[in-house]
C-alpha cells in the first residue's frame, strides 16, 4: 500500500492510500487536469527524478531500459531507495508515453571528489563492479553550495551539514564537492534515523555465526530497524529522542551523543581537508529545527574559529535563512532551508535544453 500526502491548500493536507505507484501517478495527473494546471497529460514537458543510485552514470540522464537495468544492479546497496524509483519511472513511461523522463542522480554533485577519497583499499576488480565511495544528498549539498555562493561570494570553503531522517556532511571548495560522508551506499556515514551508518562488516559474520540469521535478514535490520531508533529505543526522530533524554532516559542521551559525535568527526576531517571553513551550513529537518544539535556540534570549536551565538541559535526560524555565528568567530554559521527540487528542475531543464540545441545543429 502506497500512501500519498497531498498539500491541497495552505491549511489543508490530504492523506490518500493507493495500492501501487501507478494508481498514485494516475491520480496526480487527473488532479492536475481537474485543477487546471494542465489541459491533458500531454502538456507535461518532462518529468525529473531525484534518483539515487546507478553507479558511474552521468549526473543527468534519460530514463531508458539501459538506465533501469543499471539501477536494478545497485538495488542490493540501495534497497530502500532504488526499487520505488524504478517502479515510478516505469509507471511514468506507461502513463506519459513520449514525454521525456530525466533522472538527476544524487552522487552527481560528488563527481569532483578526488580519487583518494572515493577508493576503498580493495582489489581493483571490486571497483570494476561498482564498489567505491559515491556520496549522496547531492541535490541538497549542491543547493547549499549555490546559495552560499550568493550569500557569501568570498566564502570558498563550505561544510554542508544535511541533517534529517537521513544525514550526511559534504566538504565544498569553490562550489565543488571535495568529500562526502556517505560512501558506497546511502546506509553508510552518519547514524541515520533507522539506518546504522558506518559499521564494521565483520560484525555481520559474527551475528550470522552466533544467531543463525541470514545476511539479508541482518542487512534488513541494519537498514530499517537500526540507527538512532535502535540505540535510543524510540522512533528515531530526534524530537522524540530529545524528549526522552530530557526525562533522564540514558539510551536516548547516548543516541544523541553518538549522533553529534559522528557529525563532529566528519566536521573535523573536513576542516582538515579544506584547511578551515569560511562557512558551515545546517540544513534538513534536524539541521534547520534542532537548536540543541547545532549547539552540541559546534561546542568547544573556538580553536577552529567556530563560535555559535547561543541566543541567535535558540531563536532560529528553521524555515528562514539565518546566520547564527558569534561576532568573535571567524567562520560563518548558517541555518539554510534546502531546495532539492529546484536543483533537480534546473539540472533537468539544462539537460533538455542542451539536447534540444544539439538536435538543432
Amino acid at each position: 500500500m502506497l500512501k500519498l500526502h497531498v498539500h491541497a491548500a495552505p491549511a489543508r493536507k490530504l492523506s490518500i492510500d493507493f495500492p501501487d505507484h501507478g494508481s498514485a501517478i494516475r491520480h496526480v495527473l487527473a488532479e492536475l487536469e481537474r485543477g487546471g494546471a494542465i489541459a491533458s497529460p500531454g502538456d507535461i514537458g518532462a518529468v525529473a527524478f531525484k534518483a539515487v543510485m546507478a553507479g558511474d552514470v552521468e549526473p543527468v540522464v534519460s530514463v531508458d531500459d539501459e538506465l533501469l537495468a543499471k539501477m536494478e544492479y545497485f538495488v542490493p546497496i540501495a534497497p530502500i531507495h532504488n526499487p520505488p524509483y524504478i517502479a515510478a519511472m516505469r509507471m511514468f513511461r506507461r502513463a506519459l508515453e513520449g514525454t521525456p523522463l530525466v533522472a538527476c542522480f544524487e552522487p552527481g554533485f560528488h563527481r569532483t571528489i578526488p580519487a583518494r577519497r572515493t577508493h576503498y583499499p580493495i582489489d581493483p576488480a571490486w571497483v570494476e563492479r561498482g564498489v567505491r565511495r559515491y556520496g549522496y544528498h547531492g541535490a541538497s549539498h549542491a543547493y547549499i553550495a549555490s546559495r552560499l555562493a550568493r550569500l557569501m561570494p568570498a566564502g570558498r570553503r563550505v561544510i554542508s551539514c544535511h541533517l534529517g531522517g537521513s544525514s550526511s556532511l559534504c566538504a565544498i571548495r569553490d562550489g565543488q564537492s571535495q568529500a562526502a560522508s556517505m560512501g558506497l551506499s546511502p546506509q553508510s556515514g552518519l547514524p541515520q534515523g533507522t539506518r546504522v551508518g558506518d559499521f564494521d562488516p565483520y560484525a555481520l559474520k559474527l551475528m550470522m555465526d552466533r544467531t543463525g540469521r541470514g545476511m539479508d535478514d541482518i542487512l534488513a535490520e541494519l537498514g530499517t530497524r537500526a540507527g538512532l531508533a535502535a540505540l535510543s529505543g524510540t522512533s528515531g526522530d530526534v524530537r522524540d529522542i530529545e524528549q526522552a533524554a530530557a526525562t533522564g532516559n540514558e539510551r536516548a542521551r547516548l543516541a544523541l551523543d553518538v549522533f553529534t559525535t559522528a557529525i563532529r568527526d566528519y566536521l573535523g576531517a573536513y576542516l582538515v581537508e579544506l584547511g578551515g571553513a569560511d562557512a558551515i551550513a545546517f540544513t534538513g529537518g534536524i539541521g534547520q529545527h534542532q537548536a540543541a544539535i547545532r549547539s552540541a556540534v559546534c561546542d568547544g570549536l573556538t580553536f577552529a574559529g567556530i563560535v555559535l551565538d547561543a541566543d541567535k541559535n535558540a531563536h532560529v526560524d528553521g524555515n528562514a535563512e539565518t546566520r547564527i555565528d558569534a561576532a568573535s568567530g571567524k567562520t560563518a554559521i548558517w541555518v539554510l532551508p534546502t531546495n532539492e527540487e529546484l536543483i533537480v528542475a534546473t539540472l533537468a531543464a539544462g539537460w533538455l535544453q542542451e539536447r534540444a540545441n544539439h538536435q538543432d545543429q
